[in-house]
């Protein structure tokens, strides 16, 4: 290699020949040389302080050699500077710059890439501050109207404004302005370029400063629209969708950040946009179609003035309509082509998540199955209707109803999309508009349920998923006798295409069957035995993917109808197919996992009727949870992979084996090492392990807590653990199961908690005093379990009171009545007898909790509330009860006189 040297440093002919061997037999496919031998080379080259230079001399210079080589070379230099650059000499930094500049302007475009992305390398290590010259050569390249100059200064000023768009808007010794400010006009001026790659890299360089929004930026958003707005209809779909990629997240993100600061800006373009957005959702290009859809649910959600969109729904809602028919490359159509006889293959089946156990009110979302989907332009046109629908309501009837009546007259098979669209877009707007359909509903049922045998197995599937979005209204009117026939109609015709031969509609109508059983509860229990023997018989012929659909539809009706399933004659169409599969399916089988949440289900339903099958699921759990724990450490002897879902639903299903059994669990319990699993598990490093764990910990602590004893202190020093960490908002639900296990362990030991109540005490304060940004049901177990520890020790709680009463107060008031309620009320009467004065600069507080009350059903807790209130009037004198009372709401004062105060 050559001796370091300066500027003037040039390449030995050898080295450059050796070298550019190398990587002429990396590079190629037919090369039988050993390509790791090959890089094992060119890293032993990289030990020579100058090799670098010879990569950017290849790059810059070997003009006989393929382009291929030279990327290469750039490619290598590339990644070596990531890593070598700081500690390179600068005579040897100096000389790969002096390179790469005069490169911006190359020939090849391939060579131009490269260049651009070293360039943005160099400015990542090195700062604009350490190549001073780099800045004039882009200015001299962008206006020197020589397209590979300029394409290749953009492409490279693109690369930066991706990586580090931040070092263009920062100051520069030397530099009377930031970077940013010299660019921008240069950039908008490329909107108009005649040259579609110098439009694109210009648009997208400039978007990448919307959401920093450099005061340069700021100052001329109107030229940025203006030119937006002109890039709106270019010639070039890659552009456009740039284009809408971008507006949406402009309008969304960047506009929302502006009209809190500026309204002035946007409030005249507003109009412009949305005029654009309508133009490009009709685009020939379905995914540049679908950038633009995007907008208006984004529009929605960023809780922008309606009015503003209100004007364009006789326009939006058409261009929507025509988007949700089905595309002829749409997957789907493939899809809705499959047997029910043709097998699942293992890419058929959707990842499924089980939810850990939970106690107390979920702030959950529904799960939307879309997640494995592939999103597409449909899709997005269906839910930017129902966002619509809930933003505008009836409203957007007048113009949505004419079109869905047309597309559902459209006769003919060559037509069975449109139906299809128009029977989707009816779903779509079934929550949002439901008031204006509502008088129609029984037509629409009516209309519904024939489709329900159409030809076309897509519109059968899209009736089961429009017909449930009305299942709420349809199982509303059961009441009388024409709603109770057409509520009927629905069932039978969901249930008849339960056992559709069509595996897309089998999964639609399942779905569908599910909500309606969610929605009808109870009034399924006339219908109980037909109901199953359709489930069963899907039981018996589905493939796997839709088996678990099936378990969940079982699950559910087990859920609706409780105790009513335990009847013999149900039972046998029930118990004996699920039993057979339960044998089927091994305990490393994922598709133990939906069979597991069924029986679960079924078990809290039956109650003491599952007797008779508790005792093989009770032991196949805890064979389940132990062999998972040793796979946990050593795998191989274990004979299966660890994976903590099983142990999850093992614990869930125990948990409603438990909650069904009550204290009949309590035989298998003692016979079991159920009491040490579980306290491993309480232990585990996965959340969701842990979750599901402090569930059943509190499930067994209601119903035999003797047997938890040996090992009490541990779990109560675990479950505590929980609830002071300082990653609580990450663990909210194990914390608020480990909560509600304290309170359920505390009102059953009563005195043996005391050793850790001051440590919950200490934690659940805290959680109570900041509820605003916490899970509902976490405040409300924490006020519980506060409640409870007060009721079995005041004399530890009640010195302390005066600290947390006011917010505990507020919390109480929040939580409906039930007998939780009425034990943490016990421990608010425990505590003011114990120390009266505690509660006095709370007592406002204190008078509204009790008042949230509906009515106190146990006669002795209501008469101690009345003592503690009467306690309080007595105590106040001098006109200070009284001052007290004035200070409440006339509701409140209503509620409290049923105490006589």
């Amino acid at each position: 290699m050559a001796a370091a040297g300066s500027a003037s440093w040039q390449p030995q002919e050898e080295g450059l020949k050796e070298i550019c061997g190398l990587l002429e037999q990396q590079i190629s496919p037919s090369s039988s040389a050993d390509k790791s031998q090959i890089w094992q080379q060119l890293q032993h080259y990289s030990q020579f302080p100058d090799f670098n230079n010879y990569l950017a001399f290849i790059l810059a210079r070997a003009e006989g050699k393929s382009v291929e080589i030279r990327q290469a070379a750039g490619l290598l230099l590339k990644n070596n500077l990531r890593t070598a650059y700081k500690m390179m000499s600068p005579a040897h930094q100096q000389y790969i710059k002096s390179e790469l500049l005069p490169c911006l302007g190359a020939a090849d475009k391939h060579i131009r890439s490269t260049v651009g992305t070293i360039i943005s390398v160099v400015v990542q290590l090195g700062g604009i501050l350490g190549w001073p010259e780099l800045l004039q050569a882009f200015i001299n390249c962008l206006d020197s109207n020589d397209v590979n100059h300029m394409e290749g200064a953009m492409d490279a000023l693109s690369k930066i404004c991706e990586d580090i768009p931040q070092v263009l808007d920062s100051d520069v010794p030397g530099l009377a302005e930031r970077p940013i400010n010299i660019f921008l006009p240069r950039l908008f001026q490329f909107f108009q370029s005649p040259h579609a790659s110098l439009r694109k890299l210009s648009l997208g360089s400039v978007n990448q400063y919307i959401m920093l929004m450099p005061s340069a930026l700021y100052a001329s958003v109107d030229k940025y629209l203006h030119g937006l707005f002109g890039l709106a209809n270019d010639p070039s779909a890659e552009v456009r969708k740039l284009v809408n990629s971008f507006s949406f997240s402009l309008v969304c993100a960047a506009f929302v950040q502006l009209i809190e600061v500026r309204p002035s800006v946007l409030e005249p373009h507003m109009k412009n946009v949305i005029e654009y957005m309508l133009q490009v959702n009709k685009d020939t290009d379905d995914e540049v179609a679908l950038e633009a859809c995007e907008f208006w649910s984004a529009y929605c959600d960023a809780q922008l003035p309606p009015e503003i969109l209100r004007e364009y729904l006789p326009r939006l809602i058409p261009i929507l309509l025509s988007n949700m028919a089905y595309a002829d490359d749409d997957e789907s159509l493939a899809e809705a082509e499959e047997d029910e006889s043709l097998p699942d293959r293992d890419q058929d089946l959707k990842p499924r998540f089980h939810t850990s156990r939970f106690h107390g009110s979920e702030d959950a979302e529904d799960d939307d199955d879309d997640s494995f989907n592939v999103w597409n332009l449909r899709k997005c046109s269906a839910a930017a209707l129902d966002v619509l629908s809930n933003v505008f309501g009836d409203e957007i009837l007048s113009t949505l109803m004419p079109i869905i009546q047309a597309k559902l007259a459209a006769i003919g098979d060559e037509a069975w999309k449109d139906r299809e669209a128009a029977v989707l877009a009816l779903g779509a707007v079934g929550e949002g508009c439901i008031n204006g359909l509502y008088p129609h509903l029984s037509e629409i049922v009516a209309f519904l349920i024939p489709l329900l045998d159409d030809k076309f197995p897509l519109i059968r599937s899209i009736s089961c998923w429009t017909l449930s979005r009305f299942s709420k209204y349809i199982v509303q009117d059961s009441g009388h006798q024409k709603g109770y026939e057409q509520f009927d109609a629905a069932l039978m015709g969901l249930l008849r295409r339960i056992l559709d031969t069509n595996k897309r509609v089998q999964e639609a109508a399942c779905s569908a069957f599910a909500t309606l059983e969610e929605e009808a509860a109870e009034e399924l229990a006339p219908r109980l035995e037909v109901i199953l023997q359709h489930l069963m018989c899907a039981f018996g012929k589905y493939q796997r993917r839709n088996l678990r659909i099936v378990y969940d539809a079982i699950g559910t009706l087990a859920d609706a109808v409780g105790g009513e399933l335990n009847q013999p004659v149900y039972l046998e169409i029930l118990m004996p197919p699920l039993i057979a599969k339960w044998h089927q399916v091994p305990n490393s089988d994922k598709d133990l996992f939906p069979l597991l949440e069924c029986f679960t289900s079924i078990a809290q339903a039956l109650g003491t009727g599952f007797t008779q099958f508790a005792q093989p699921v009770f032991q196949r759990c805890i064979n389940i949870i132990q062999t998972q724990q040793l796979a946990k450490v050593d795998p191989v002897s274990a004979g299966v992979q660890y994976d903590k879902e099983f142990i999850v639903c093992s614990l869930d299903l125990l948990s409603g084996l438990t909650e069904g059994l009550g204290s009949g669990i309590e035989s298998l319990v003692s016979q079991s090492n159920l009491r040490d699993l579980l306290l491993q598990c309480c232990m585990d490093d996965a959340s969701d392990v842990r979750q599901s764990a402090f569930a059943l910990l509190g499930d067994l602590a209601r119903v035999c807590p003797v047997h938890l004893h040996p090992r009490l202190s541990e779990f109560l020093d675990i479950a505590a653990k929980q609830l002071n960490t300082p990653k609580l908002k990450e663990t909210i639900s194990v914390a608020n199961n480990a909560c509600w296990a304290i309170g359920e362990l505390a009102i059953k030991v009563r005195q043996e908690i005391s050793p850790i109540v001051m440590t919950v005490i200490s934690c659940l304060v805290p959680i109570l005093q900041h509820a605003e940004g916490l899970n509902k049901s976490l405040v409300e177990n924490s006020a519980i379990t506060l409640g409870r520890l007060a009721w079995v020790c005041p004399d530890l709680v009640s010195p302390h009171m005066e600290h947390f009463m006011q917010s505990w107060c507020i919390a109480l008031s929040m939580i409906r009545d039930d007998i939780e309620k009425e034990d943490a009320f016990r421990g608010l009467c425990a505590m003011v007898r114990a120390n009266p004065s505690g509660a006095l600069s709370s007592l406002v507080f204190m008078c509204k909790a009790i008042a949230s009350w509906h009515e106190i059903r146990s006669e002795e807790l209501h008469n101690e509330v009345c003592q503690v209130l009467h306690g309080y009037k007595q105590m106040l004198r001098n006109g200070a009860w009284d001052q007290c009372m004035s200070a409440l709401e006339p509701p409140v004062k209503d509620k409290l006189s049923k105490y006589q105060v």
